[in-house]
């Protein structure tokens, strides 16, 4: 996949590292040449030195082939403008934006834009919703604890109850879309192919959900 990080900071530098060992083509962007430093000589990637919100940057770092972008500045404002950016302007599919200060969690959401909050999971966290997986991230609820996710459900589960891809406390199936309905559904209800399950989980219970899928 081809993808951007804006901002090369500590956060910044150690998502392009995370991505580039995937073997994700990346290009980091960031106003300050010093910056790249933080990357290192093992980094394979492209650098770009600019805005993350000036739009001439982001074409040069290959916004409008991009498969995801993540702006991780240390600035609020920076973030949302080049995630908006990317989102909005360019198209770009997946996008993500570090966040600071939570009592923003409910503006940025309005606007369409998916967060992560400081926390020691963040890196793996924005790795995982770059990359393209069979479980799309629709968004973080709260302070990030919780995602809310869909999913074609996988040939494995078609026939069986709700209850055998229900977790208490980490996994639930909160509603579930069939030929153009969504409907909540009960324990029992069984589930038929090309359903879309619609499945709130904790950020901590997700391989366990892979695994119940079976996408692991």
């Amino acid at each position: 996949m081809r993808l951007i990080v804006v901002g090369c900071g500590r956060w910044g530098a150690g998502l392009a590292h995370a991505l580039g060992q995937g073997g994700h083509a990346v290009t980091v962007v960031d106003c300050d040449a010093a910056a790249f430093d933080r990357l290192g000589p093992g980094f394979r990637g492209s650098t770009v030195l600019g805005g993350g919100f000036d739009k001439d940057v982001l074409r040069q770092a290959g916004v409008e082939r991009a498969d995801g972008l993540a702006a991780t500045t240390a600035s609020d404002e920076t973030n949302v403008v080049a995630a908006r950016a990317a989102a909005q302007l360019f198209r770009v599919p997946r996008v993500v934006a570090r966040l600071y200060d939570p009592a923003k969690a409910e503006i940025y959401r309005r606007l369409g834009l998916q967060t992560v909050a400081p926390a020691p999971w963040g890196i793996h966290r924005m790795a995982e919703v770059l990359l393209y997986s069979p479980l799309h991230a629709v968004t973080s609820l709260g302070t990030g604890e919780v995602d809310l996710l869909e999913v074609e459900v996988p040939r494995l589960l078609v026939g069986q109850p709700v209850s055998e891809l229900t977790l208490p406390g980490e996994i639930s199936v909160v509603a579930v879309t069939r030929a153009d309905r969504t409907f909540l559904p009960s324990p029992g209800t069984r589930f038929r192919a090309r359903d879309v399950l619609h499945v709130a989980a904790l950020g901590t219970s997700a391989e366990r959900l892979k695994e119940l899928l079976g996408l692991t």
